[in-house]
């Protein structure tokens, strides 16, 4: 039998380990190289017009590499801590080839039984290792962004249904309004969501925070169904988590539904030492999370789960003669916003089953641990840290605004590590986020030294 795609690409093979050729030694360039893009980067030769004839795929994948990699940013580095970007984890990268070669779309078991196994059991080892309900289950989508569309559509259409409306069937037109309780740090994907589902990104009742920016439980508004409360496990800037075992139940007294943005403070509730911060947590009725933040899968891999799959199967479930019958509790089909998609759980998969639970608990502790770190050599050189290093994330301060922010931005010239900078709470600093499997205290200690002769020379 003529295999047909040799007969089209004789040189498929060579091709393939050449882009894997390639991709290794980007990937051990990363820890070594400056961070940043390489400035005044040239990227015509990739865009300009749309090519008269083909271009041979070598020569493609050369362009590729020798003009477009040296222009990407270094977010795989270990001394990256612009954001909170995990690196990617040698068996998740070597999971998402395996991904892109098997181009399963995974909407059916029946379809596509090995990626929707492996999606599934990636779901239930994540409940597990939360301590979510049993019930617990949902979906990979693109982003923590995505999961709070999905879960907040879900809330709507739930919280609307104990009301009598059919917001799935008829929308919202004449529809009891849903009040929306959030934190006055409450973080934009989420806000961006309730625009994105019909709830309005103005509508919200914004509940007064603490100095870490915790939602103050003591300021807790009158409320009555429909409703929706949106607690968050993980402050972008300070990384504190609301204080959730008293606010759900409040909540859940008032009938509301619980929504917890766990964008990356989800998984502290995977580590004994850090379970305390995510506390009453598993009493929520949704959860939107990533892993690619602390599991280090490459992007995407973002995850939208519920207390009661009903609730987002119903939203997003679709019937048609051509499409195979979903099993509940399994295909992700029937919770995901999109019908043709990757695979996108296998990396994620692959991290778990590689790392196991003692595995996962070190990734997030090792964090934790190296934050502090830094955060210690920080004030050792006499400069002040804005929040309590709970989990990941370390605000400094140099002093005045244009002081801080020079430094920032002679270290991100500098190239021997990346951090940002914020405005929090009226106060300028430099964020500096932990959240790649890959980072060592060499790299801590050699990132202590670049801000201190980043700031000697300020």
């Amino acid at each position: 039998m003529i295999n047909g795609l040799v007969a089209l690409y004789p040189h498929v093979n060579d091709l393939l380990q050449q882009a894997a050729a390639r991709a290794a030694r980007y990937r051990s360039d990363v820890a070594v190289d400056p961070i940043r893009p390489e400035p005044g980067a040239d990227l015509s030769e990739l865009t300009g017009d749309f090519p008269e004839g083909p271009t041979d795929p070598m020569q493609v994948l050369e362009l590729m590499d020798e003009i477009g990699s040296p222009a990407t940013m270094g977010f795989s580095s270990p001394r990256f801590f612009g954001w909170v970007i995990g690196g990617v984890h040698p068996v998740a990268l070597a999971a998402d080839w395996m991904v892109s070669a098997w181009d399963q779309p995974t909407y059916a078991a029946v379809a596509s039984p090995t990626t929707v196994a492996l999606e599934a059991a990636a779901i239930s080892w994540i409940r597990d290792a939360a301590g979510l309900p049993a019930s617990t289950w949902g979906v990979f989508v693109t982003g923590t962004t995505v999961a709070h569309m999905a879960t907040l559509a879900a809330a709507r259409s739930a919280v609307l249904a104990a009301e009598g409306w059919d917001a799935t069937g008829q929308g919202l037109f004449g529809a009891p309004p849903v009040k929306v309780v959030v934190g006055a740090e409450v973080h934009p994907s989420l806000v961006k969501a309730l625009g994105v589902v019909g709830l309005g990104r103005n509508r919200v009742i914004e509940v007064p925070v603490d100095d870490q920016g915790r939602m103050r439980a003591d300021a807790l508004p009158d409320l009555s169904p429909p409703a929706i409360v949106c607690v968050q496990a993980g402050n972008v800037n300070t990384g504190a988590f609301d204080p959730m075992a008293e606010i759900i139940p409040w909540a859940k007294e008032a009938g509301a539904w619980v929504h917890v943005d766990g964008a990356f403070g989800f998984w502290a509730a995977a580590s004994p030492a850090l379970r305390h911060l995510t506390a009453g947590m598993e009493q929520a009725d949704s959860w939107a999370t990533d892993a690619h933040k602390y599991l280090s899968v490459p992007y995407d891999a973002g995850l939208a789960l519920v207390r009661n799959p009903s609730d987002l199967e119903r939203l997003m479930s679709v019937e048609a003669a051509y499409l195979v019958e979903g099993e509940m509790g399994v295909d992700p089909g029937l919770y995901a916003p999109e019908m043709s998609r990757r695979a996108r759980g296998v990396p994620t998969w692959a991290v778990l089953k590689s790392l196991g639970r003692s595995g996962l608990t070190d990734l997030v502790d090792r964090s934790v641990a190296l934050s502090r770190r830094f955060a210690q050599g920080m004030v050792d050189a006499g400069y002040t840290i804005l929040n309590d290093v709970v989990l990941n994330q370390v605000l400094v301060s140099f002093g005045e605004p244009e002081n801080t922010q020079r430094i920032v931005t002679r270290l991100q010239a500098d190239g021997v590590m990346f951090a940002g900078p914020t405005v929090w709470q009226g106060q300028t600093a430099m964020r500096f986020s932990v959240s790649n499997f890959a980072t060592t205290e060499e790299d801590i200690d050699l990132s202590i030294g670049a801000v201190l002769r980043a700031a000697a020379n300020s």
